[in-house]
This record gives C-alpha cells, sequence and structure tokens, in this order.
C-alpha cells in the first residue's frame, strides 16, 4: 500500500515537471508587458495578433510546412521498399545495412548539417530551397524505416504469399496486402517524421540562405534580438495545432491504432 502511495507521488510529480512549464508559457502569452513576465499583471492578445502581422513568421511557417510535407512524402517513398526489402531479405549483413540507414538519428545534427553544407551547398552549389529538402529528407528517412519496419516485423508475410499462390503478382501483393496491413505504422512514421522535420533546428540553420527560412530558424533569430511574449504566443498556437492534429488521428485512426 505504502509502496502504491510513492509510485502515485512520484507520477504525479513527473506529470508536475512536464506541464509546469506548458502552463507558464501559455500564461506569459497573454501579458500585455513588452518583455516575458509570470505572473502577468494585465490580460491582452495583441501578441497573437503579432504572431500573424509578421511578414517573417509568415513566409518562413509556409516554407517549412512545404519542407516537412514534401520531405516526409519523399522519406515515404524511399523508406515503405527499403523498410520492405531488409524485411524480406534475408542475406548477410542486414543488421549493418539497418545501421546505415539509421546513422543520421545517431550522429548530432549539426554536424549533419555542417556536412551537408559542405557537400550540398558549397560543392554541388544547388539551390538553397533543394538543399533544405535534401536535407530535411535525411533526417525524416531514418524515422520511417525505423517505425514501418516495426510494422513489418509483426506483419504475417504468409499472408502475401498466399496471394501470391492465387495469382497475384508481387506489386499487387504488395499493395493490396502489405500496404493495407500497415496502414498504421505508416501514418505513424508520417506524423514522427514530420515533426521532426518541421522542429529542426541545426540542419534548417546550416542550409537555409536569402529568402528561404524555416520557421524554428525564423523563431531563433526573433528571440536573439526580441524578448517579447511573441514567443510564447507562438509556442500556444503550435500546441493548440498539435493537439488539433492528435484529436484530428484519434478520431480517424485511433491513437492505438498508433502504438501497434
Amino acid at each position: 500500500m505504502r509502496k502504491n502511495k510513492l509510485l502515485t507521488a512520484f507520477a504525479i510529480l513527473v506529470f508536475v515537471f512536464m506541464i509546469a512549464p506548458l502552463i507558464i508559457i501559455t500564461v506569459t502569452a497573454f501579458g500585455e508587458g513588452s518583455a516575458i513576465t509570470f505572473p502577468i499583471k494585465t490580460f491582452s492578445v495583441k501578441w497573437f495578433v503579432n504572431v500573424f502581422a509578421l511578414k517573417s513568421f509568415r513566409i518562413s511557417f509556409v516554407t517549412s510546412l512545404e519542407i516537412a510535407l514534401l520531405a516526409t512524402v519523399i522519406a515515404l517513398l524511399v523508406g515503405i521498399p527499403a523498410a520492405y526489402a531488409l524485411a524480406r531479405s534475408g542475406m548477410k549483413g542486414r543488421g549493418f545495412l539497418k545501421s546505415v540507414f539509421l546513422s543520421p538519428t545517431i550522429v548530432p545534427g549539426i554536424v549533419i548539417g555542417f556536412v551537408l553544407y559542405q557537400f550540398l551547398v558549397l560543392t554541388l552549389k544547388i539551390p538553397v530551397f533543394v538543399g533544405l529538402l535534401a536535407g530535411h529528407f535525411m533526417v525524416t528517412l531514418p524515422y520511417v524505416i525505423r517505425v514501418v519496419g516495426s510494422s513489418l516485423d509483426q506483419f504475417d508475410f504468409s499472408v502475401e504469399e498466399a496471394a501470391w499462390s492465387l495469382g497475384c503478382t508481387k506489386t499487387g501483393a504488395f499493395f493490396r496486402v502489405v500496404l493495407p496491413n500497415i496502414t498504421s505504422g505508416i501514418s505513424a512514421a508520417f506524423m514522427l517524421a514530420f515533426i521532426n522535420s518541421f522542429n529542426n533546428i541545426p540542419v534548417s540553420m546550416f542550409l537555409s540562405g536569402p529568402g528561404v527560412s524555416t520557421f524554428p530558424a525564423t523563431l531563433m533569430n526573433y528571440i536573439e534580438y526580441n524578448y517579447d511574449p511573441t514567443v510564447s504566443a507562438v509556442s500556444v498556437v503550435l500546441m493548440a495545432v498539435t493537439v488539433l492534429l492528435m484529436v484530428i488521428v484519434d478520431k480517424t485512426l485511433g491513437v492505438a491504432a498508433l502504438a501497434k
């Protein structure tokens, strides 16, 4: 009984530790002062208006959406076949090959950003947007391979082989049998890759250029010269969007489905 009370108290402390910063940020977003203060003295929503009024925020937000969506879709197109090949292949060295695919999650983001800057920008001199997209593709691909690969590890491939024996081609069986059974894994991979791409800072800081900057990079530059509650307002807006996305996913797929 005493052990259960200790576990409950510990769980409450962890929950408070995680939720308290979010509450503080939310409260400071509604302060009227020109600097972030807690507690606030007067209530105001002018900083939320400022978020949408700043042109740099609007442009960089759209850029981040474009980069995150494109990078995630390309990562899915490459990662799903790669994960399938790794799951179906019985070749030696499969573990090493999987480690190669997952290596960008091990190497620090600032190292990846610097290497990509040296190779893509200085050596190949490719356009800024294309270089940024390539960098985010490299960042998101490991998440797709890992999550989709986990779904494929739980998939019974005898069902696919039964489809072959019934006259279905290997390509047809892949699209009609395999993909429908790993939809939850693909959805989870999409969300995880998209969020990591949208929130990425190290790679984006190195690969951004004139007229092309992601939202987190723009926000970092803004914080460098300003300390007003606009930053808190941005955080609240992003939290609200995240909650909305989770509600939509829960209503359409179900959170439990993504955990499979």
